[in-house]
Order: structure tokens, then sequence, then C-alpha cells
């Protein structure tokens, strides 16, 4: 063949390169069934669609939609569909775990699937990394030190960010993706659970400026009976996931209104503890949170079917919790010896209403005997605040000086706790509301309302104020030690 036939078979190929390039920008669901052999139902569709028509979409969804594994498969996307070198993606998540454990990971899978099924990426991926030759074409970077420069210098015509678990990503790393992601051709994509309202992503979702996509569990197709390949429904929520979280924290809590309805849940008018702020207690720092401080218990009693709880505080920092259905008091009180050596703790506050006394008797028995060295100290909620012309009531000055201040206040850390404990505690410390009485007076309802409204007893909550309270010289105690820890933890809860 002449030199004149060559070129114009190779003009050829590069025309239907193009055009087979053209036809996948345009429709990357498309893309993900012919390299990948995988399936977009109707949600991932949409989101890959928005991330091709948009410079900004946010994703507020509830859990087990496969958010994750979208936006995953939309890195790989956007790096094919563009000629090598001049696309960048960039992803972050709260926490460098979040980054690897799931982002990149499914990054990794889709690499290895396209090449087994012999439609090979260019380049080469390690755990957070998609490299060609000694160019960087996309990473993961966590929030070390919350950086505000970390993705400064990164310059390219097309260029994807991604924002993970969207709701712990601070304000720096929005405006950073702000900042390399000017072009028309960029984008941004935040994905996430919508459970904090006080959260940047809230922010961004209300702002008018993104195209926000709500994915609820009933938009799944197990709800919907959306066509979808057997494959792919179990790994989707349905309606098991919802009778559990139905049952565990209830319709109008605010984890069930977050992780299954995908909406975010609002600030109670009437609220003893603001959402927004204890939120913003238990949003992950790169660095372990300081355990520096007293080692102390609280711990509520169960009346009637409810649970006895023993909760953990060391210095600022919300710790393990025990619970029990044990009724027998001398069982109780060897469950409470058995945490106070497991802990070491130096002091353990009890609620001391109906067999409470017993309990403390016993406790102080046990440690005159030499079987602990914890002071033990009772707690009476129904009697007198210490300041009887706010607070009509120790149980309302309790709620109020310690639940509600010490969140406001940013003082104290749940951003250890496992997810289950954390949404537990969440649901009921918002749970309880207040009125004011004829005297202007605070008061905080009853337990008995509390459980009536959400279905069950707020003794995780109790037993956490418990643990904070000190005793005998009242909440400001508590206030005034960790009050220490204020500037800190404001600083953590601001980023």
């Amino acid at each position: 063949m002449d030199t004149i036939g060559l070129l114009a078979d190779r003009l050829e190929d590069d025309a239907d390169q193009q055009g087979t390039a053209d036809v996948y920008a345009n429709d990357p669901a498309a893309w993900a069934r012919d390299k990948l052999g995988e399936h977009f139902w109707s949600k991932q569709v949409q989101i890959a669609e928005s991330v091709r028509d948009n410079r900004l979409t946010a994703v507020q969804s509830c859990h087990g939609t496969g958010k994750s594994f979208t936006v995953s498969r939309l890195t790989a996307w956007w790096l094919d569909i563009h000629p090598p070198g001049e696309a960048r993606v960039v992803t972050t998540a709260p926490t460098g775990d979040q980054v690897k454990a799931i982002l990149w990971s499914e990054i990794n899978g889709a690499f290895t699937k396209a090449l087994a099924r012999g439609n090979p990426f260019i380049g080469r991926v390690n755990e957070t990394e998609w490299k060609l030759d000694k160019r960087l074409l996309a990473f993961g970077r966590k929030p070390s030190d919350y950086n505000p420069h970390a993705f400064q210098g990164i310059h390219a015509k097309y260029v994807l960010v991604i924002l993970d678990e969207a709701c712990g990503v601070n304000k720096q790393f929005w405006t950073a993706a702000n900042a390399i992601a000017t072009g028309d051709h960029c984008r941004i994509v935040a994905v996430g659970n919508p459970d904090d309202p006080g959260s940047y992503f809230a922010r961004a979702c209300a702002s008018g400026r993104w195209n926000v996509i709500r994915i609820s569990a009933f938009d799944s197709p197990n709800f919907t009976d959306e066509p979808v390949p057997d494959d792919v429904r179990p790994m989707l929520v349905g309606q098991s996931y919802v009778d559990d979280m139905k049952a565990e924290y209830g319709e109008q809590s605010p984890t069930y209104i977050s992780k299954v309805l995908g909406e975010f849940p609002s600030d109670s008018e009437d609220g003893v503890v603001r959402l927004s702020s204890i939120r913003a207690c238990a949003r992950p720092g790169e660095d372990a949170p300081a355990q520096t401080g007293p080692v102390e218990l609280g711990v509520d009693l169960g009346a009637g079917g409810d649970e006895t709880c023993i909760r953990e505080r060391r210095g600022p920092l919300v710790g393990r919790e025990w619970r029990t259905r044990e009724k027998d008091p001398v069982k109780v009180v060897a469950k409470i010896l058995e945490v106070i050596r497991d802990t070491g703790a130096t002091a353990v506050k009890v609620d001391s209403i109906g067999i409470g006394w017993g309990i403390v008797g016993s406790l102080r028995e046990k440690g005159q005997q030499g079987l602990h060295t914890a002071e033990i100290f009772g707690v009476n909620v129904s009697e007198k605040s210490t300041k009887p012309e706010r607070y009509a009531r120790l149980r309302s000055q309790i709620w109020w000086e310690i639940g509600r201040q010490l969140s406001e206040d940013g003082a104290w850390d749940l951003s250890l706790l496992e997810e289950d404990d954390r949404e537990r505690l969440v649901t009921q410390l918002t749970a309880p509301k207040y009125t004011l009485d004829a005297s202007g007076r605070i008061v905080v309802e009853p337990k008995d309302d509390t459980k009536k409204r959400i279905g069950r007893s707020p003794d995780n909550a109790d037993a956490l104020l418990l643990a904070f309270y000190s005793a005998p010289g009242g909440a400001d105690e508590a206030m005034g030690y960790l009050r220490a820890y204020q500037n800190a933890a404001q600083l953590r809860a601001a980023a």
C-alpha cells in the first residue's frame, strides 16, 4: 500500500477512535457496560449524566445505593474519554482510611476489571494514585492537617474533583476544590450521607448553585422493581435495612431521615441538644484525640424493660459503653465492678432513683473491701437544681449545661465511636425537648415522654451525661473542667 493509502487508513482509525470517545463521553453508562461489563441503575445514570453536564453536582444519598462505586467509575471514565495527559482527577474524604478503603479500593477494582476484560486503561494504579509514566493523572488525598494548600498547583484542561463522604470534608477543601476546577470543562462532584445540617455539604446542597440529586432507600430497585441484573440487586439497600433502622432509631430520628430518606434532618427549635452541634463533635480528624483527663463512668439503671447502660469518658473523649438487661442488683453491681477494673475509673456516678441507692451503697461497700478505688456518687436527678432560679430540677440542669452546652462549645469528642454507637447517642441526645415554666425556668421533658415519642428510653444519653457530670459540686464543675479543652475542640469543629 502506498504512503497516501497508509495515511488515509491512519486518519480513518483516528476518526473511529475519536468517534468512539465522543460516544462514551456522552454516554457514561454505555462506557461502563462496554468497558467493564457493569450496569448503572437509574440514579447512577443520573449522577453520571449530571457530572457530564454540570460543573457542580451534589449527591445526598441514603446508605447502600452505590454512590462511592459510581464516582470510582467516573474517575476511570473521565481519564478514559479525554486525551492522555489532559485530564486530572483529585479525590478526598474526611480520613485517610476512607480515602483508601472506600473510593480508591473501588478505583483499583475498576482498573483490574478492565485489564481482565481486555480493555486496559492507560497507566498504572496503586493504593491512592494513578500514574502515566511519571505523570500523576489521579490521586486521593487524606486531609492531613487540613492543609488548604494540598490541592494547589494542579492544572489541566479537564479536572474532576471528587469529595467523598462529603459531610465530613472541611470547608477549606471545598474552597480548594473550587480553586482548581475553574475551567468550563472542569467538574466537582460531592457525595455523602446528609447527616449533618451544619456541614458545608448541607450549605452547598441548599445554595442553588449545585445540581442536587437526592437518593432515598425507596428509590432503590429493590423497592421500585426497576429491572437490574441479578448480581446488582443484592448490593443495594432493601427492606430489611429500612426495617432495622426504623426499629433501632425510629422514623422521626435524624439517623433514619438521613440514612434511609436521604434528607438533611433539621435542628429542632425546642430540642435541648442541637443536631448540628453534636454532629460537629463527631467529625473525625486525622490525629487521634487526646485521652488525657479523668476516667469516669456514668450509670443509668434500667427500669421496667429498659437496659442498664454504663458509659465511659476519658477527659473530653466519649468512650466505651456497656449494656445489660440484668435485673438482679447483685449481678448489676458485679458488672459495674468489672467495668471499673477494666477502665481504671476514678469516679462512678449512678442514677440513684429507685434501686439506685442500693447499688450505690453496695459499690461503696466493695470499695471499703478493697475491691476498687473509685469514688461512688449517687445522683438523684429529680432533686432540686443547684440553680433553682433557672432550672426546677437537676435533670433539666444536667441536660442543659452538659448535653446542650458542651455540644455548643465543641467541648466533648464523639469521633472515635463506632457508627452504631454514635448514631444511637445522636438519636437519643437530640430527642428530649424543653419548655419554659411560668417562672421562665428551663424544663426538660420527663424521660417517659421522650421514650413514648422515640420508642425507646434515652438510657445511653443519660449515662453519658452522668459520666460528664461532676458530683457533688454540680454540672458547673464538669463545665469548668471541660472548658480547658474548648479552644482545641472548637478549632477541630470549625474545620
